[in-house]
Parts: C-alpha cells; sequence; structure tokens
C-alpha cells in the first residue's frame, strides 16, 4: 500500500470505476442538472462511460460547471501576472483563502484555459466526509489534509502530505494549490500561517529551508471577490470570538458554506499570480540563520505579495468610508455602489448591532486597510 494512499486523488485507472459510482448519487444529479441545465440525464451518463483520467473529467465537465458559477453568480473574472509563468513548468501556489471550493476552482480555470499545468489541491477531509463530496473532490485532483487527529498522528501526517507535496511538484512536474492558513479568512486580514511553511519544510531532509523552497516555486496568488458570496456565514464565529466564547460549527455549516460560496453572488473576481520566490529567499538565507525566523520572514513576504497585489474593488472603500464615517475615499465609488453594498449590508447582518455592523465592515475594509500598510513599509 502507498504510504500516499490515505491522502492522494485518484490515479487515471481508478477514475472511471469511482465516477461510475457516484454516477446515479442525486447530488450528482443536481450537479450535472447545474452544469448543462438543457441536457438528458442519460446523455451525460453515457458521456461519463468514456471518461478514464482526471483530465478527462476536468476538461468536460468540472470546467463547465465552473463556468457556469461564473455565469450566473459574476460580473466575470480577470487575471493578471500569469503571462510571467512558464507554461511546462510546475508551481506550488499559495494564496489567500476566501472560499472553500472556489478559491481553486478559478485558479485551475485559468490555468486550464491558458495551457498551464493545472493543480493537486488541498482540501480539509472534514469537508468531504461525505462519500460524494469525497470521490467529486478526489475525481479533481484533491488530496486530503487530515484534519482532528492527535499530536503524534498530526506530525507523521504532516510528513506524509510534505512529501506528497514534493513528489507532485518535483517528481511528477504537478503543480499544487494550498491555501496560506489552515480555514479561511473570516475577517478579511489575510496572513500566511508559519504552520503551513513547518508542514511544506519537512520534506527538506538535509537541504536548507531557503534553497529547497526554491526548487518548490512558490508562487503566492491573490484572489478578490468583490462582494464575498459567504460574509454573512462568517460572521457567527466572529462575534463568538469577539464574546471570547468557544465556536462551535453547526452539522451541516461546511455543506452550507460550499453551497452559498458556488451560486451566492460574487460580482467581480481577480486572481493576480505574484512573481516566483527566488532572490527574497536568497536574501533571507544571507540575513537570518534561525530556522524559525526564517520561515517568518518567508511568510511575511507571501503576505506582502498577496496583500499588495490584492484587487481593491469599490466595496473596500466603501467599507472603509463606512466603518470610519468617512468621505476619504468617495472618489472611488459611485453613489449606485455605495447604496447597494448598504443594501446588501442591511439585509446579511442586523444594522442596529453595532457589533455586528463593525465586523461586517471590517471584513471587507481590512484589505485595503492592509495595503496601505504594506505600502508605508515599503517606503520606509
Amino acid at each position: 500500500m502507498s504510504k500516499f494512499d490515505e491522502i492522494r486523488y485518484f490515479y487515471d485507472q481508478e477514475v472511471n470505476e469511482r465516477l461510475q459510482s457516484i454516477a446515479r448519487d442525486p447530488m450528482m444529479k443536481a450537479f450535472m442538472n447545474f452544469t448543462f441545465p438543457d441536457t438528458d440525464e442519460q446523455v451525460w451518463l453515457e458521456q461519463f462511460k468514456n471518461v478514464h483520467s482526471i483530465s478527462d473529467f476536468q476538461h468536460q465537465f468540472v470546467a463547465f460547471a465552473v463556468r457556469q458559477i461564473l455565469a450566473k453568480s459574476s460580473d466575470g473574472l480577470t487575471t493578471s501576472g500569469f503571462d510571467k509563468l512558464d507554461k511546462n513548468t510546475s508551481y506550488l501556489f499559495i494564496s489567500n483563502h476566501r472560499d472553500i471550493v472556489l478559491d481553486t476552482s478559478l485558479l485551475n480555470l485559468v490555468l486550464l484555459e491558458g495551457g498551464y499545468v493545472m493543480t493537486a489541491s488541498a482540501i480539509g477531509d472534514n469537508l468531504v466526509r461525505k462519500n460524494f463530496l469525497n470521490v467529486l473532490a478526489k475525481l479533481n485532483r484533491n488530496f486530503l489534509v487530515q484534519r482532528g487527529l492527535p499530536l503524534r498522528e498530526q506530525l507523521t501526517s504532516s510528513q506524509t502530505m510534505s512529501e506528497y507535496i514534493k513528489e507532485l511538484l518535483l517528481q511528477e512536474n504537478r503543480s499544487v494549490w494550498i491555501a496560506q492558513r489552515e480555514g479561511r479568512t473570516k475577517n478579511g486580514n489575510d496572513s500566511t500561517q508559519q504552520g503551513v511553511l513547518k508542514m511544506l519544510a519537512m520534506a527538506a531532509g538535509d537541504q536548507c529551508i531557503t534553497d529547497y523552497f526554491k526548487t518548490l516555486k512558490i508562487v503566492p496568488i491573490s484572489i478578490s471577490y468583490e462582494y464575498d458570496p459567504t460574509d454573512s456565514l462568517k460572521m457567527p464565529q466572529l462575534l463568538a470570538q469577539h464574546r471570547d466564547e468557544e465556536y462551535i460549527k453547526g452539522k451541516n455549516e461546511d455543506f452550507t458554506n460550499i453551497i452559498s460560496g458556488i451560486l451566492g453572488q460574487k460580482k467581480r473576481i481577480h486572481l493576480h499570480a505574484g512573481d516566483v520566490l527566488n532572490k527574497e529567499l536568497d536574501e533571507i538565507a544571507a540575513a537570518i540563520d534561525n530556522k524559525n525566523k526564517q520561515l517568518q520572514a518567508i511568510a511575511q513576504v507571501i503576505d506582502r505579495s498577496i496583500i499588495s497585489n490584492y484587487k481593491l474593488w469599490p466595496t473596500k472603500y466603501i467599507a472603509y468610508d463606512l466603518l470610519h464615517n468617512t468621505n476619504t475615499y468617495a472618489s472611488e465609488y459611485t453613489e449606485q455602489e455605495k447604496q447597494l453594498f448598504v443594501r446588501r449590508l442591511e439585509m446579511r447582518i442586523d444594522p442596529s448591532d453595532p457589533v455586528s455592523r463593525e465586523y461586517f465592515l471590517a471584513m471587507y475594509a481590512n484589505p485595503l486597510v492592509n495595503k496601505l500598510k504594506v505600502e508605508e513599509e515599503s517606503k520606509n
């Protein structure tokens, strides 16, 4: 048994059998009716018989589903920075994390349409407990991050995942996507958890971290949604933190978040691919000896790239002005855009509750606040 069997996605020779195992699941029917609304069930059941690889499944079905999501729940997707990538090279994409399914799905659509190497993507196993979701995720080249393990098993699991990512990138020339943190950013503050980098470094062996990370070709990705389709769903956790209470997820909360992220209105979306981390790693190696401090410095470099390349939509400026009761950024949005945002605020939270209002607005305003900080630091 391969040491990666518990976490890996399907091999191509497994794809057809696994797809057939969920072909008649009611959730597959819903997925296909959404993707091909005017197509009879027998047509796609017949097409499934000819799917014999993950690439087949992604090209013939998943890409269409993501395009449908964009058509029905957004005002379009724009990109920048991808032209600097080599089409035959694998990269480790580390991105801010706002939406469970969309962040990686949108990136893969961009890679597919641009002719780049598509990613294997990390997903928490807590999100795919249902058999249908587990199989669908692995058919879409997702590998599992094992959550909720005892400490000793956690270390073993992290080591395995680190080695798996290394094998994908360096042996199979397969790009990898991983979020900069465990779980989505709820408050709009995008920051890289050192633990994610520590896990990646576990497979370095005798190589120093900075040299090893150079071989992985790390590319920070900035994902910017004009409207966060799950903004109101993130509020209960933020309010629990504010009250210093333990937050316990609802039974179907993750699934609700997945569906809301897919179907909820996002307006405009932008993806930016930053520069491959290279000279920054050399500079860190030259200036810092301590391994933990090196990881801290690398996290800061990734953060700076993600934050400075984050596309500031009008909603960020509106939220800032409403939060601070100012017109500082009035030139960045129209009165109509402001009214639409205020209406959204009033529909999604109780606007008479000052704490809810503050947290909701901060969720949108923080990318602007953080970008201003990064710009200020770069001047000094």
